[in-house]
């Protein structure tokens, strides 16, 4: 199955956009963590459907930190952990200008049905930007 098709299984599955990429972290290797998938689900609709900043932004974030953050007491982030959100950060506002801005408000500009075309591709031209972000600096 390719990414596109995993990822609109999810969305059929009633996941949202930084839940989708924190399960395809997750499932990266071959892990399950229904936990942190649940808490990825305050992201959802831009914070909670508040329709502030995009669930692809934030859950990119999150999915950067999955591979570079402190997770145990005797554990470092990557050195360059926040050069990479910042250049998440960077990109996705420049990605998002033709909607407006990066919150989900603007990226649907008030029509549900924006949902079905511009999140996934958003989420997965994020997806795509962490991927080559980790790879750069030698994560991945």
């Amino acid at each position: 199955m390719d990414i596109l098709d995993r990822m609109l299984e999810l969305s059929q599955e009633g996941y949202f956009c930084a839940q989708i990429l924190l399960i395809l972290a997750l499932e990266s290797e071959e892990k399950e963590n229904p936990d942190l998938v649940r808490a990825m689900g305050g992201l959802n609709g831009g914070l909670g459907n508040s329709g502030n900043l995009c669930g692809a932004l934030t859950g990119g974030a999150c999915f950067l930190s999955y591979y570079t953050g402190k997770g145990e007491s005797d554990e470092m982030e990557h050195p360059q952990f926040n050069e990479m959100i910042q250049e998440l950060t960077e990109w996705f506002e420049e990605f998002t200008c033709e909607y407006g801005g990066n919150s989900c408000r603007c990226i649907l500009a008030g029509d549900s049905r924006n949902r079905l075309q511009r999140c996934p591709v958003i989420v997965n031209a994020v997806l795509e930007k962490c991927m080559d972000i980790l790879e750069r600096n030698d994560v991945l």
